[in-house]
């Protein structure tokens, strides 16, 4: 499958380094030859240097045997000529473009066919989005939902007053009174795959897989039930601020923004009358105190600048804010980073890449590919949720009697009426759902793809 990448920066990298890992023909075209030449270096790739949405250029990438293009420079609005263009000289090519602007999002859904567009993806509206879900339910550090709401995958720090520090595994069931599998541990920033008398410590970022009945009685037993988030304080006031104070607004939540540039304040006073704007450096601790960190249910960290965010939330966490966010447009995950108290952390450039890598997979896979795709525990660990169909090998046999690959775990089936979090006993049938979680040196594409054969 051959596949061009429009735009060299952090998430053309990215997409790069995950695409071509994954044995895709990737051609990337970047006016900076700089850039390019480092990453013809460290990749098996064809490299153009050029405007992405000249003819020229496009021809010379061989735009007209190619199966998808992915338009992620900087600029929507070279995107957009860029995938109209590319059309035009391949009429059955799929487009994929990055459209940030807030003006632009109507227009381009109702003019997504004149544009060429298979799909367009928003990396601050889909970090709205997971902030959201965030503080609507505080207790865990991050939310994936599966199976049209009935299956979640959440994450929960271990901390010396949890009840499951120090504990095996295998008393799982007796502390949080309800059936959860923890189906893979982020520990000292690897991720391991536990059994069920691996011992949980402190610092241990967990990852359960629970059906949704479950997820209440989870936090209860342990302790984690918050308060609900009424009261937010959000520091910066850029796209993604935007995006969430207009879905927090409707959920009758009390926004105030601090925003040090006073054109953007102005601009956020007038598209966003119900929240309260305010004009200040958010990294001034007096400026937070003033407005109310001590009585805010939540703080969510939004500036430009990681470090910045970082500061800010470790001050929050000071104060004993219930509900931390902290947004890591580019720092890499560590064991130092994992320490900090920085509550939950979004990356909006890596939510993104998980929605175009699953748009590439199923169309590489036309039938049986993965419905949903989620990575976890820094990105090491792919949660994929798949039907079962006629094809799927295995249907009607006991899971103790089949052997995966290693580092795969089928971590739960959902049946036509009911959740099921998994024993060795259980099967699964034509028209089920089925999670699986793996280690994302393999490679996932198909649900027969997980048995060792």
């Amino acid at each position: 499958m051959n596949i061009i990448i429009a735009g060299n920066g952090k998430m053309g990298s990215s997409l790069t380094r995950q695409l071509s890992s994954e044995g895709y023909s990737i051609t990337v075209i970047d006016s900076n030859a700089t850039v390019l030449e480092s990453i013809a270096n460290d990749y098996d790739i064809m490299t153009i240097q050029g405007n992405c949405a000249s003819m020229d250029v496009l021809l010379k990438a061989n735009v007209e045997s190619t199966d998808l293009l992915i338009a992620v420079t900087n600029q929507d609005e070279t995107n957009l000529l860029c995938c109209v263009t590319a059309h035009v000289l391949n009429p059955d090519l799929h487009t994929i473009a990055r459209i940030r602007n807030p003006d632009y999002s109507e227009q381009v859904y109702k003019m997504h066919e004149m544009f060429a567009l298979n799909m367009t993806v928003n990396p601050e509206r889909q970090a709205a989005k997971e902030i959201e879900s965030l503080l609507k339910y505080p207790g865990f550090l991050r939310r994936d939902t599966f199976a049209k709401g009935r299956v979640e995958i959440v994450e929960l720090r271990i901390d010396e007053n949890s009840k499951l520090c120090n504990q095996p595994l295998s008393s799982l069931h007796s502390i949080t009174g309800c059936k959860v599998l923890i189906c893979a541990v982020l520990r000292g920033g690897t991720a391991v795959t536990p059994n069920g008398n691996f011992i949980l410590q402190e610092n241990d970022r967990i990852f359960v897989t629970a059906s949704i009945d479950n997820i209440s009685i989870l936090l209860e037993n342990l302790g984690l039930i918050r308060r609900e988030v009424k009261k937010v304080l959000i520091c910066g006031g850029g796209r993604i601020s935007y995006y969430l104070t207009q879905k927090l607004i409707k959920s009758r939540m009390d926004v105030t923004i601090i925003e040090k540039d006073f054109a953007r304040c102005e601009y956020l006073s007038e598209k966003l009358p119900e929240a309260t704007i305010v004009h200040g450096d958010a990294s001034r601790q007096s400026l937070l105190d003033s407005e109310g960190i001590f009585s805010s249910d939540a703080i969510v960290s939004l500036t430009g600048l990681d470090e910045q965010n970082m500061v800010i939330s470790m001050y929050a966490s000071t104060r004993d804010v219930p509900k931390v966010v902290t947004k890591l447009a580019h720092l890499e995950s560590s064991p130092m980073l994992n320490r900090l108290p920085l509550g939950s952390t979004v990356n909006p450039m890596q939510l993104c890449c998980n929605t175009i890598i699953r748009y590439v997979r199923a169309l590489r896979n036309q039938t049986g590919a993965a419905l949903s795709v989620h990575t976890i525990a820094d990105n090491q660990v792919e949660a994929l949720e798949f039907l079962v169909d006629e094809n799927t090998k295995h249907c009607g046999e006991p899971l103790k009697n089949l052997k995966l690959k290693r580092n795969v775990l089928i971590a739960s089936i959902v049946y036509a009426t009911k959740t099921e979090i998994l024993s060795g006993d259980s099967i699964f049938q034509p028209g089920d759902t089925v999670i699986v979680v793996t280690s994302r040196q393999n490679l996932i594409n198909k649900f027969n793809d997980v048995f060792e054969e």
